[in-house]
């Protein structure tokens, strides 16, 4: 009979192939995962072998939270929760920064390609001190003012203001604007917070780009997707849109725009595979059948037309239809008989 030695099986014995299996299967049925987050390395103390860690995520019994840490799916996914998760790979001279710094104000600063990845954990040190060198995490030097910093549930981490700064200084522009955008909206914070907290980021490089983009940004985007499209719009050089338009007819809420031009009738929706799935693609198509009916002209976007020819397809369209809905307004000047009193 054949035998295998399994890797992280308790006592680490020669088992055959139907042991392992049998035993995997009753590991799986009677070992429950902690009720708080661990890791890959802490599985021996815990008792659990690495092939039952597996079967809980395939099954999702766990989820992994950052590389390497791991929690019950069952343990609600709260700002403590995240903290303790970055506790447990976080270094002692470090501060939380950028992206995981995002992640634990409750803010998702991925690409639409990338959003649904799991990042390696970003901290910053003092200059001069070592950077971490470990799998899953990823260091950098930082000049940090004590203000700058904020302690979640015993997590050092940068404040709202600092991280979508720090981010909007290297994300390329459309993230950039999809950071602030969510920054503003999840941490009522305005733009004179982001005027205020660029004084200390003279000289930085992308710095540039948070001074133009940060007057544009707006607490009413609902995702990225939406920040996306409104910034692809706005590098075109097409008129800005207004974000959350809600249309009624008779006192009834019948539909909320992502983006609009109202004196045009125009609509602009990106679809999330999150928030647009098929439980809600009824309800949209029956959503944009009114509005059309009322003279709307809707355009719907989708995550892979944000690049390629198929962006500039639908910014032509946008930019055609907004040509042609757009009434030119003549200056009207009362008529005078002496021509020096005319307007020039």
């Amino acid at each position: 009979m054949s035998t295998a030695v399994v890797r992280g099986y308790p006592q680490a014995t020669a088992v055959t192939i139907s042991q392992w299996a049998e035993s995997g299967q009753r590991c799986a049925m009677t070992i429950h995962p902690p009720n708080h987050p661990f890791r890959w390395r802490d599985l021996r103390t815990l008792g659990i072998p690495e092939f039952t860690l597996r079967r809980w995520l395939d099954s999702d019994v766990v989820r992994r939270l950052l590389t390497g840490v791991y929690c019950s799916t069952e343990l609600p996914d709260t700002l403590e929760l995240r903290a303790r998760c970055v506790a447990l790979v976080l270094p002692d001279d470090a501060v939380v920064c950028d992206r995981t710094a995002a992640w634990l104000w409750g803010v998702n600063a991925h690409d639409p390609d990338d959003r649904f990845g799991v990042p390696d954990v970003e901290v910053a040190v003092p200059p001069g001190h070592p950077k971490p060198r470990r799998n899953g995490v990823r260091g950098m030097e930082r000049d940090l003012k004590s203000s700058e910093t904020a302690s979640v549930f015993g997590v050092s981490v940068t404040t709202p203001v600092r991280t979508a700064l720090d981010l909007a200084c290297i994300r390329g522009r459309w993230g950039a604007l999809a950071v602030l955008d969510a920054f503003m909206s999840e941490h009522d914070l305005a733009h004179k917070d982001f005027a205020l907290g660029l004084t200390r980021f003279k000289g930085r490089r992308g710095v540039t780009q948070v001074r133009e983009l940060y007057p544009l940004a707006t607490p009413l985007s609902e995702s990225p997707g939406e920040s996306w499209t409104r910034g692809v719009i706005i590098d075109e050089g097409l008129p800005m849109p207004e974000p959350q338009v809600e249309i009624t007819a008779n006192g009834v809420l019948m539909a909320r725009i992502d983006l609009a031009y109202r004196r045009q009738r125009v609509a602009v929706e990106y679809d999330g595979e999150e928030f647009h799935g098929e439980e809600q693609r009824d309800h949209d198509e029956s959503r944009r059948t009114w509005l059309r009916e009322q003279g709307w002209h809707v355009i719907v976007i989708r995550k892979e037309q944000l690049s390629g020819p198929a962006r500039a397809d639908w910014l032509a369209e946008l930019g055609r239809v907004l040509g042609e809905r757009s009434a030119r307004v003549k200056r009207l000047y009362a008529r005078s008989r002496l021509p020096w009193q005319r307007p020039s």
